[in-house]
């Protein structure tokens, strides 16, 4: 039936032509097609290997001539970058090399390339816009590889860096992927110097000039420990008195260390005030502590000079027991 409607008759030697023709296509393939490919994967991977190699290079001249770590990560970023750039314009140029071999003719598809190249560009604009900003980024050094940002809304750690992407990992682990294009403000946590802000809060009946004089003494003590010493980039600063809340003084000390390392000596200055006021018998105020010291009785002059007059701890003084706000007891 089948023969009768295409009047195709297979005979005998239809199979074995058939054979010969794609025997003939096989070798064909292995005596000048596949050497071919081989050929161009082979200088592909070479072209890759001098890359890494280049890049690889670079990187270890970084690491015994850069003298910050700032001009470090630079050139770290620029090698990652350089190194991912590279590798796709390579790839892409031996997909070129190959395709014709195989028999897909790249000319109409090259041809109508230039039409496709509006549309495709007006689809893929963010892709520009992330390439294009993230090539400022890189020029105008913003921020590097391992450097500590706050970008996008999100903060980390800068992980990777592309011309299209940062890779940002927080303190918990979370890793953020940010298009360039999204980045408008960028706020670089480790740029030269950091500055770290510690508010020491005091109970009022402590006198404001021994407890300087002792927040001074504390932080002196870790910025002249062998251990801390080498991170600080100058002495400590004592702002002084920076707020008064109900009971407590709250007092400023800020401590300048080398970028993104003041957590150590942060800390450990947090402990030896703690230490220190607690030895001295100085309290942390309360911001809701109210007071009633009721009216004052003058004493005589006569017994402030004899120390007669016993002194009143303003912690043990009970709180007011009268609503404020309609002046009955409570």
């Amino acid at each position: 039936m089948l023969i009768a409607l295409t009047g195709f008759r297979a005979g005998p030697g239809f199979f074995e032509v058939l054979g010969d023709k794609y025997i003939a296509d096989f070798q064909d393939f292995l005596h000048e097609k596949l050497p071919k490919i081989i050929a161009v994967a082979l200088i592909a991977w070479l072209l890759l290997w001098l890359l890494r190699l280049i890049t690889s290079h670079i990187l270890r001249i970084a690491e015994r001539q850069s003298s910050t770590a700032s001009h470090l990560a630079q050139v770290r970023t620029l090698a990652a970058v350089i190194r991912n750039t590279g590798i796709g314009i390579i790839v892409f140029l031996a997909a070129l090399e190959i395709l014709p071999i195989l028999g897909l003719n790249l000319g109409p598809l090259l041809t109508s390339a230039g039409v496709a190249g509006v549309a495709i560009g007006l689809a893929a604009q963010n892709i520009v816009k992330d390439c294009f900003n993230g090539f400022l980024i890189l020029v105008e050094d913003q921020y590097n590889v391992g450097d500590s940002v706050r970008i996008a809304g999100v903060s980390g750690t800068v992980e990777t860096m592309t011309l299209r992407r940062t890779q940002v990992r927080d303190s918990d682990g979370t890793l953020y992927v940010v298009p360039n294009s999204q980045i408008t403000t960028v706020a670089n946590l480790t740029r030269d110097f950091s500055v770290a802000n510690i508010n020491v809060a005091v109970d009022f009946s402590a006198h404001p000039d021994q407890v300087m004089a002792l927040l001074k003494e504390v932080a002196a003590s870790v910025r002249n420990d062998p251990q801390y010493s080498g991170v600080f980039l100058g002495d400590p600063v004592l702002l002084g008195v920076d707020q008064l809340k109900g009971s407590q003084v709250i007092y400023l000390l800020q401590l300048k260390t080398k970028a993104n390392q003041q957590w150590a000596p942060m800390r450990e200055t947090q402990r030896r005030i703690r230490l220190a006021l607690e030895e001295h018998g100085m309290l942390p105020g309360d911001p809701l502590r109210v007071y009633n010291r009721g009216k004052s009785t003058p004493v005589p002059a006569s017994a402030e000079e004899s120390g007669s007059v016993a002194k009143v701890d303003p912690t043990s003084i009970p709180a007011n027991e009268v609503n404020p706000f309609t002046g009955e007891g409570m």
